[in-house]
């Protein structure tokens, strides 16, 4: 019988690659509730016309990459290809407008595209943003930048590499959509297949095109910021000028564009010089009418997302990945079976005390059990073997001084908290 195995684009997390991932949606955690933003989760699953009319019905996403299915009652569903769509429809199901005030969101977990795997990117993946809603106020927009990069350097990343742009609103779109397509199509013969696609229907996603040959095309197309209304270009000055005020130092990108339709004014990015061609740590943009688009009352937005797995990647080539700690505080090796059925209730009393207790299930002999202690990096190590368990006594072996002492078993709770607040060791 062949070996089953994950589904193509999909991973399992071991338990020491786990810890990593916990410290990452720690500090993340961490950093989103000093800016004052409250988690909001939603399902996994939505109904797919959430994301045909939020995302947009001609971008990629909605075309090729959405795993959607129909349910008993003949209804589509999708499995949620990214959060700020479901966070808009969780904004409006629950009037949280209602409450008054600006609205800031945040959320972590895992989402879904059939694309091609390639290196950092995933089918499922873990991903983390904020959203903020009922302001379009630009420092708002610096904020969520600001956010992005105070939890990146936290992590050690210094050399980030964040552009911007502005790709206009409702108002000005239209002309620069207009001159976009006037100035390309006659080259049309020299793009590729999707941006011959996409040159009626959504031509500012050629900006976004990797092929050479596309690139080269679109290096003599005007510039988005050329057309932009005065409502667009004031935001985008302000928010020039609360960075500078701020210490980012940002790249003007006026080829950058988002993959969504949602997205107005403000887009923004932040790559990663040593990830090759998947570059990106994350990507922002602001989405004043997406509230509208979704059934609700005009509503300002702006957010950002990031991918976890691929921030694994940058970490790990810069050897910054997080050091966990979660060495046991007690290695109990206990000798024979009378040993080990009386000192089972005290392990699990122990680990209820708040200690981190590691023990063999194996039976192995002593030699066996101290190499599985010091592999574990064990601070403290007991033995308990027939003559201790008769004299009631355990023997501590503290690993890294050598040294070692014998106490009663009774004592052993009393004597952990006494070592770990004498000597101030917690963990390794």
């Amino acid at each position: 019988m062949p070996k089953l195995l994950a589904p193509k684009g999909t991973y399992d997390i071991l338990p020491e690659r786990a810890k990593c991932f916990r410290k990452i949606e720690a500090l993340a955690r961490q950093i989103f509730a000093e800016y004052g933003y409250g988690e909001l989760s939603t399902p996994i699953f939505e109904y797919t016309e959430l994301f045909q009319r939020g995302i947009g019905e001609t971008t990629d996403i909605v075309e090729k990459e959405m795993f959607s299915f129909t349910d008993r009652g003949e209804r589509s569903l999708t499995l949620r290809p990214e959060g700020t769509a479901s966070i808009v429809r969780a904004y409006i199901e629950h009037n949280l407008a209602g409450s008054g005030g600006v609205g800031k969101y945040y959320y972590y977990g895992p989402m879904f595209r059939c694309e091609a795997p390639q290196a950092g990117r995933y089918r499922q993946f873990l991903q983390f943003g904020v959203e903020t809603l009922g302001s379009s106020d630009p420092r708002v927009d610096a904020e969520i930048i600001s956010l992005a990069v105070n939890f990146y350097r936290r992590l050690g990343i210094a050399d980030l590499d964040v552009n911007l742009n502005s790709i206009g609103c409702p108002e000005c779109r239209p002309a620069y959509r207009a001159k976009l397509i006037a100035t390309l199509q006659p080259a049309s013969e020299k793009l590729c297949r999707n941006c011959n696609s996409r040159l009626e229907r959504n031509p500012l996603r050629l900006l976004d095109c990797k092929n050479p040959h596309c690139q080269e095309v679109t290096k003599k197309i005007p510039l988005i910021t050329e057309t932009l209304c005065p409502d667009c270009r004031d935001h985008f000055e302000v928010l020039l000028t609360l960075l500078d005020g701020i210490g980012i130092t940002y790249r003007l990108n006026p080829h950058l564009v988002r993959g969504f339709d949602y997205y107005t004014k403000t887009v923004f990015e932040i790559l990663a010089g040593d990830l090759g061609a998947q570059n990106a740590l994350c990507g922002v943009g602001r989405y004043d009418g997406l509230v509208a688009e979704c059934g609700g009352k005009p509503t300002p937005g702006m957010g950002f997302a990031a991918g976890v797995e691929r921030l694994l990647m940058v970490l790990e080539a810069r050897n910054l990945l997080p050091q966990v700690k979660g060495s046991p505080h007690l290695y109990l090796a206990l000798l024979g079976e009378k040993a080990q059925q009386a000192i089972c209730p005290q392990v699990i009393r122990l680990r209820e005390a708040g200690f981190l207790v590691e023990t063999d299930l194996l039976g192995r002999s002593l030699k066996a059990q101290m190499k599985a202690a010091n592999k574990a990096n064990a601070i403290l190590t007991g033995v308990v073997g027939e003559d201790e368990l008769t004299a009631g006594k355990i023997i501590i072996r503290q690993m890294e001084a050598g040294q070692q002492e014998s106490i009663p078993l009774t004592d052993l709770e009393q004597y952990l908290k006494d070592f770990f607040r004498t000597t101030n060791i917690s963990e390794k």
